[in-house]
Protein backbone atom coordinates (compact mmCIF):
# COMPACT_ATOMS: atom_id res chain seq x y z
CA UNK A 1 0.00 0.00 0.00
CA UNK A 2 2.98 2.52 0.90
CA UNK A 3 4.61 2.01 -2.71
CA UNK A 4 1.32 2.35 -4.33
CA UNK A 5 1.07 5.53 -2.43
CA UNK A 6 4.68 6.98 -2.86
CA UNK A 7 4.33 5.83 -6.98
CA UNK A 8 0.80 8.23 -7.31
CA UNK A 9 2.49 11.04 -5.27
CA UNK A 10 5.57 10.58 -7.72
CA UNK A 11 3.51 10.55 -10.73
CA UNK A 12 1.51 13.34 -9.06
CA UNK A 13 4.92 15.43 -8.89
CA UNK A 14 6.21 14.43 -12.25
CA UNK A 15 3.00 15.35 -13.92
CA UNK A 16 3.07 18.76 -12.79
CA UNK A 17 5.97 19.41 -14.00
CA UNK A 18 5.25 18.11 -17.24
CA UNK A 19 2.54 20.26 -17.59
CA UNK A 20 3.23 24.07 -19.63
CA UNK A 21 3.94 26.36 -17.15
CA UNK A 22 2.69 29.50 -18.63
CA UNK A 23 0.63 30.58 -22.25
CA UNK A 24 -2.90 30.80 -23.70
CA UNK A 25 -5.41 28.11 -22.80
CA UNK A 26 -5.77 25.31 -25.34
CA UNK A 27 -7.85 22.57 -26.40
CA UNK A 28 -5.05 20.11 -26.08
CA UNK A 29 -3.67 21.04 -22.98
CA UNK A 30 -3.96 17.37 -21.66
CA UNK A 31 -3.70 15.42 -24.42
CA UNK A 32 -0.16 14.15 -23.13
CA UNK A 33 -0.28 14.44 -19.49
CA UNK A 34 -3.92 12.82 -19.33
CA UNK A 35 -5.62 11.82 -22.20
CA UNK A 36 -8.18 10.00 -20.19
CA UNK A 37 -9.43 13.21 -18.56
CA UNK A 38 -11.51 14.69 -20.76
CA UNK A 39 -13.14 11.10 -21.64
CA UNK A 40 -13.78 10.34 -18.44
CA UNK A 41 -15.52 13.59 -17.81
CA UNK A 42 -17.62 12.95 -20.76
CA UNK A 43 -18.77 9.82 -19.29
CA UNK A 44 -19.48 10.52 -15.61
CA UNK A 45 -21.35 13.66 -17.26
CA UNK A 46 -23.34 11.48 -19.43
CA UNK A 47 -24.32 8.96 -16.08
CA UNK A 48 -25.41 11.56 -14.47
CA UNK A 49 -27.66 13.65 -16.82
CA UNK A 50 -29.05 9.38 -17.18
CA UNK A 51 -29.59 9.48 -13.59
CA UNK A 52 -31.22 12.99 -13.59
CA UNK A 53 -31.83 14.91 -16.62
CA UNK A 54 -31.63 17.77 -14.81
CA UNK A 55 -28.31 18.03 -13.57
CA UNK A 56 -27.82 18.54 -17.34
CA UNK A 57 -28.51 22.33 -16.69
CA UNK A 58 -27.15 22.37 -12.93
CA UNK A 59 -23.78 22.07 -14.57
CA UNK A 60 -23.73 24.23 -17.36
CA UNK A 61 -25.02 26.97 -14.30
CA UNK A 62 -22.33 26.02 -12.38
CA UNK A 63 -19.69 26.95 -15.09
CA UNK A 64 -21.46 30.65 -16.00
CA UNK A 65 -22.23 31.58 -12.29
CA UNK A 66 -17.97 30.54 -11.17
CA UNK A 67 -16.83 32.61 -14.32
CA UNK A 68 -19.01 35.46 -13.52
CA UNK A 69 -17.34 35.88 -9.99
CA UNK A 70 -13.87 36.50 -10.18
CA UNK A 71 -13.14 34.64 -13.59
CA UNK A 72 -13.37 30.88 -14.45
CA UNK A 73 -11.33 29.64 -11.44
CA UNK A 74 -13.42 27.48 -9.71
CA UNK A 75 -13.87 28.80 -6.75
CA UNK A 76 -18.10 28.51 -6.73
CA UNK A 77 -16.89 25.14 -5.38
CA UNK A 78 -15.16 25.82 -2.34
CA UNK A 79 -16.99 25.52 0.73
CA UNK A 80 -16.85 28.14 3.59
CA UNK A 81 -13.84 28.27 6.06
CA UNK A 82 -12.75 30.39 8.92
CA UNK A 83 -11.00 33.02 6.91
CA UNK A 84 -13.47 33.44 4.28
CA UNK A 85 -17.63 33.08 3.24
CA UNK A 86 -17.83 31.52 0.17
CA UNK A 87 -20.02 31.96 -3.04
CA UNK A 88 -22.07 28.52 -2.55
CA UNK A 89 -24.68 30.87 0.18
CA UNK A 90 -24.57 34.08 -1.83
CA UNK A 91 -28.12 35.47 -3.18
CA UNK A 92 -28.40 33.89 -6.55
CA UNK A 93 -26.60 30.25 -5.72
CA UNK A 94 -28.36 29.46 -2.06
CA UNK A 95 -30.88 26.88 -2.28
CA UNK A 96 -30.38 27.01 -5.73
CA UNK A 97 -27.21 26.06 -7.22
CA UNK A 98 -26.34 22.11 -7.13
CA UNK A 99 -24.59 19.65 -9.34
CA UNK A 100 -21.69 20.04 -6.14
CA UNK A 101 -21.69 16.16 -5.74
CA UNK A 102 -21.70 15.39 -9.13
CA UNK A 103 -18.41 17.28 -9.62
CA UNK A 104 -16.88 15.74 -6.22
CA UNK A 105 -17.52 12.35 -8.36
CA UNK A 106 -16.40 13.71 -11.11
CA UNK A 107 -13.01 15.10 -10.00
CA UNK A 108 -12.39 11.63 -8.16
CA UNK A 109 -12.38 9.71 -11.20
CA UNK A 110 -10.53 12.00 -13.30
CA UNK A 111 -7.57 11.53 -10.33
CA UNK A 112 -8.38 8.13 -10.32
CA UNK A 113 -7.67 8.04 -14.44
CA UNK A 114 -4.99 9.94 -14.64
CA UNK A 115 -3.25 9.05 -11.67
CA UNK A 116 -2.76 12.09 -10.01
CA UNK A 117 -4.30 15.39 -9.51
CA UNK A 118 -3.40 17.07 -12.81
CA UNK A 119 -6.64 18.69 -13.88
CA UNK A 120 -8.24 21.60 -11.85
CA UNK A 121 -11.50 21.63 -11.04
CA UNK A 122 -12.23 25.12 -13.00
CA UNK A 123 -11.38 22.58 -16.08
CA UNK A 124 -13.65 20.39 -14.89
CA UNK A 125 -16.61 22.90 -14.57
CA UNK A 126 -15.61 24.05 -17.91
CA UNK A 127 -15.87 20.47 -19.84
CA UNK A 128 -18.90 19.15 -17.74
CA UNK A 129 -21.11 21.90 -18.97
CA UNK A 130 -20.10 21.28 -22.57
CA UNK A 131 -20.91 17.73 -22.07
CA UNK A 132 -24.31 18.23 -20.46
CA UNK A 133 -24.71 20.59 -23.89
CA UNK A 134 -23.87 17.71 -26.19
CA UNK A 135 -26.10 15.01 -23.87
CA UNK A 136 -28.73 16.90 -24.23
CA UNK A 137 -28.64 17.13 -28.01
CA UNK A 138 -26.53 21.14 -28.54
CA UNK A 139 -23.55 20.34 -30.73
CA UNK A 140 -20.46 19.92 -29.71
CA UNK A 141 -17.56 22.64 -29.28
CA UNK A 142 -14.06 22.64 -28.18
CA UNK A 143 -13.36 23.58 -24.64
CA UNK A 144 -10.10 25.70 -24.20
CA UNK A 145 -8.16 24.05 -20.90
CA UNK A 146 -5.40 25.12 -18.77
CA UNK A 147 -7.13 26.58 -15.95
CA UNK A 148 -5.76 26.84 -12.20
CA UNK A 149 -7.98 26.75 -9.13
CA UNK A 150 -8.61 29.71 -6.90
CA UNK A 151 -7.71 29.33 -3.41
CA UNK A 152 -10.22 31.59 -2.11
CA UNK A 153 -13.91 32.72 -2.75
CA UNK A 154 -16.22 35.71 -1.80
CA UNK A 155 -19.81 35.71 -0.93
CA UNK A 156 -19.83 39.54 -1.59
CA UNK A 157 -18.39 39.07 -5.19
CA UNK A 158 -21.21 36.42 -5.93
CA UNK A 159 -23.80 38.98 -4.86
CA UNK A 160 -22.35 41.61 -7.10
CA UNK A 161 -21.59 40.01 -10.01
CA UNK A 162 -23.97 37.28 -10.95
CA UNK A 163 -26.47 39.14 -13.01
CA UNK A 164 -30.18 38.79 -10.85
CA UNK A 165 -33.09 37.82 -12.86
CA UNK A 166 -34.80 40.57 -11.67
CA UNK A 167 -32.49 43.17 -14.28
CA UNK A 168 -33.66 45.04 -16.53
CA UNK A 169 -32.26 45.17 -20.19
CA UNK A 170 -29.94 48.25 -19.70
CA UNK A 171 -28.77 46.37 -16.42
CA UNK A 172 -27.97 43.23 -17.95
CA UNK A 173 -26.40 44.75 -20.82
CA UNK A 174 -24.18 46.57 -18.31
CA UNK A 175 -23.44 43.35 -16.47
CA UNK A 176 -22.20 41.33 -19.43
CA UNK A 177 -20.17 44.07 -20.54
CA UNK A 178 -18.65 44.55 -17.18
CA UNK A 179 -17.25 40.66 -18.15
CA UNK A 180 -15.95 42.05 -21.35
CA UNK A 181 -19.26 40.17 -22.83
CA UNK A 182 -21.52 42.13 -25.92
CA UNK A 183 -25.18 42.35 -26.37
CA UNK A 184 -25.13 39.05 -28.61
CA UNK A 185 -23.40 37.11 -26.02
CA UNK A 186 -26.02 37.96 -23.69
CA UNK A 187 -28.72 36.98 -26.33
CA UNK A 188 -26.86 33.72 -27.44
CA UNK A 189 -25.42 32.57 -23.56
CA UNK A 190 -29.26 33.18 -22.14
CA UNK A 191 -30.28 30.70 -24.57
CA UNK A 192 -28.71 28.34 -22.06
CA UNK A 193 -32.38 28.63 -20.15
CA UNK A 194 -33.75 26.27 -22.51
CA UNK A 195 -32.66 24.05 -19.88
CA UNK A 196 -33.58 23.30 -16.62
CA UNK A 197 -35.95 24.94 -14.32
CA UNK A 198 -36.71 27.80 -11.79
CA UNK A 199 -38.05 28.20 -8.29
CA UNK A 200 -41.31 30.06 -7.62
CA UNK A 201 -39.57 32.62 -5.33
CA UNK A 202 -37.76 33.71 -8.90
CA UNK A 203 -40.26 34.02 -10.92
CA UNK A 204 -43.03 34.79 -8.56
CA UNK A 205 -43.22 38.91 -9.66
CA UNK A 206 -42.90 37.70 -13.00
CA UNK A 207 -46.24 36.19 -13.05
CA UNK A 208 -48.09 38.15 -10.52
CA UNK A 209 -46.66 42.12 -11.07
CA UNK A 210 -44.58 42.18 -14.67
CA UNK A 211 -46.35 44.28 -17.47
CA UNK A 212 -43.32 43.58 -20.10
CA UNK A 213 -45.03 41.43 -22.71
CA UNK A 214 -46.26 38.27 -20.59
CA UNK A 215 -48.73 35.69 -22.37
CA UNK A 216 -52.25 35.66 -19.91
CA UNK A 217 -52.55 32.02 -20.37
CA UNK A 218 -48.68 31.53 -19.98
CA UNK A 219 -49.12 33.41 -16.34
CA UNK A 220 -52.42 31.91 -14.98
CA UNK A 221 -50.78 28.63 -15.59
CA UNK A 222 -47.64 29.12 -13.83
CA UNK A 223 -50.37 30.91 -10.72
CA UNK A 224 -51.18 27.55 -10.35
CA UNK A 225 -48.14 26.58 -9.50
CA UNK A 226 -46.75 29.43 -7.78
CA UNK A 227 -48.98 30.59 -4.97
CA UNK A 228 -48.39 34.70 -4.31
CA UNK A 229 -47.25 33.43 -0.91
CA UNK A 230 -45.33 30.06 -0.15
CA UNK A 231 -44.41 26.97 -2.01
CA UNK A 232 -41.27 28.91 -2.32
CA UNK A 233 -39.33 25.91 -4.29
CA UNK A 234 -41.94 24.99 -6.54
CA UNK A 235 -40.55 24.23 -9.55
CA UNK A 236 -41.24 25.18 -13.36
CA UNK A 237 -39.52 24.98 -16.52
CA UNK A 238 -37.37 27.73 -18.42
CA UNK A 239 -39.42 26.96 -21.33
CA UNK A 240 -41.26 23.85 -22.87
CA UNK A 241 -38.50 21.46 -23.20
CA UNK A 242 -36.50 21.66 -20.25
CA UNK A 243 -34.33 18.35 -21.20
CA UNK A 244 -33.69 19.69 -24.56
CA UNK A 245 -30.87 21.69 -25.70
CA UNK A 246 -32.96 23.42 -28.48
CA UNK A 247 -34.44 26.90 -29.57
CA UNK A 248 -37.80 26.69 -27.83
CA UNK A 249 -36.55 29.15 -25.47
CA UNK A 250 -36.23 31.84 -27.85
CA UNK A 251 -39.74 31.17 -29.45
CA UNK A 252 -41.21 30.85 -25.94
CA UNK A 253 -39.88 34.93 -25.44
CA UNK A 254 -41.27 35.92 -28.76
CA UNK A 255 -44.65 34.40 -27.77
CA UNK A 256 -44.64 36.29 -24.54
CA UNK A 257 -43.79 33.04 -22.27
CA UNK A 258 -40.18 33.72 -20.93
CA UNK A 259 -40.10 32.74 -16.84
CA UNK A 260 -38.03 34.95 -15.67
CA UNK A 261 -37.97 38.52 -16.35
CA UNK A 262 -34.50 38.97 -17.55
CA UNK A 263 -35.07 36.93 -20.03
CA UNK A 264 -38.48 38.44 -21.57
CA UNK A 265 -36.23 41.90 -21.11
CA UNK A 266 -34.47 40.17 -24.31
CA UNK A 267 -37.61 40.35 -26.02
CA UNK A 268 -40.04 43.28 -25.49
CA UNK A 269 -41.53 43.85 -29.02
CA UNK A 270 -39.60 47.55 -29.35
CA UNK A 271 -38.03 46.32 -32.53
CA UNK A 272 -34.07 46.05 -30.31
CA UNK A 273 -31.15 44.44 -31.44
CA UNK A 274 -31.73 42.20 -28.84
CA UNK A 275 -35.41 41.60 -30.43
CA UNK A 276 -33.89 40.70 -33.42
CA UNK A 277 -31.23 38.13 -32.13
CA UNK A 278 -33.95 36.26 -30.29
CA UNK A 279 -35.68 35.72 -33.39
CA UNK A 280 -33.01 34.75 -35.46
CA UNK A 281 -32.10 31.99 -32.65
CA UNK A 282 -35.50 31.01 -32.33
CA UNK A 283 -35.78 30.63 -36.45
CA UNK A 284 -32.44 28.98 -36.30
CA UNK A 285 -30.96 26.78 -34.62
CA UNK A 286 -27.90 25.85 -36.30
CA UNK A 287 -27.17 29.30 -35.84
CA UNK A 288 -27.75 29.10 -32.48
CA UNK A 289 -25.36 26.19 -32.10
CA UNK A 290 -22.56 27.90 -33.48
CA UNK A 291 -22.99 31.28 -31.82
CA UNK A 292 -23.52 29.45 -28.25
CA UNK A 293 -20.62 27.62 -28.58
CA UNK A 294 -18.30 30.67 -29.17
CA UNK A 295 -19.74 32.52 -26.64
CA UNK A 296 -18.84 29.67 -24.04
CA UNK A 297 -15.65 29.62 -25.26
CA UNK A 298 -15.18 33.43 -24.81
CA UNK A 299 -16.95 33.52 -21.79
CA UNK A 300 -14.88 30.11 -20.54
CA UNK A 301 -11.44 33.06 -20.91
CA UNK A 302 -12.44 35.28 -18.41
CA UNK A 303 -9.93 35.59 -16.00
CA UNK A 304 -8.16 32.32 -16.08
CA UNK A 305 -5.53 31.45 -13.07
CA UNK A 306 -2.71 29.80 -15.49
CA UNK A 307 1.32 28.82 -14.88
CA UNK A 308 1.94 29.71 -11.09
CA UNK A 309 -1.39 31.10 -10.52
CA UNK A 310 -3.30 29.45 -7.96
CA UNK A 311 -3.30 25.93 -7.62
CA UNK A 312 -4.69 21.87 -8.83
CA UNK A 313 -7.00 21.66 -5.84
CA UNK A 314 -7.08 17.66 -4.83
CA UNK A 315 -10.88 17.85 -3.36
CA UNK A 316 -12.51 21.16 -5.08
CA UNK A 317 -13.99 22.01 -1.92
CA UNK A 318 -11.05 22.50 0.04
CA UNK A 319 -7.76 24.56 -0.84
CA UNK A 320 -5.28 22.27 -0.79
CA UNK A 321 -3.37 21.68 2.74
CA UNK A 322 -6.50 22.61 4.66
Amino acid sequence: MATIQMFFTYFTLISAFMLPAFGDLSPDFYDEVCPEALPTIKLMVQQAIALEPRMGASLVRLHFHDCFVNGCDGSILLDDTPTFTGEKTAGPNNNSARGFDVIDQIKAAVNEACVGNVVSCADILAVAARDSVVALGGSYYNVLLGRRDATTASVDAANANIPSPSLDLPDLLSNFESHGLGVEDLVVLSGAHTLGFSRCVVFRNRIYNDTTCIDGDFAASLQAVCPTSGEDNNLAPLDDSPASFDTAYYQDLVGGRGLLHSDQQLFRGDGSSTDELVREYGDNPDTFWADFGGAMIKMGNISPLTGCDGEIRKNCRFVNGD
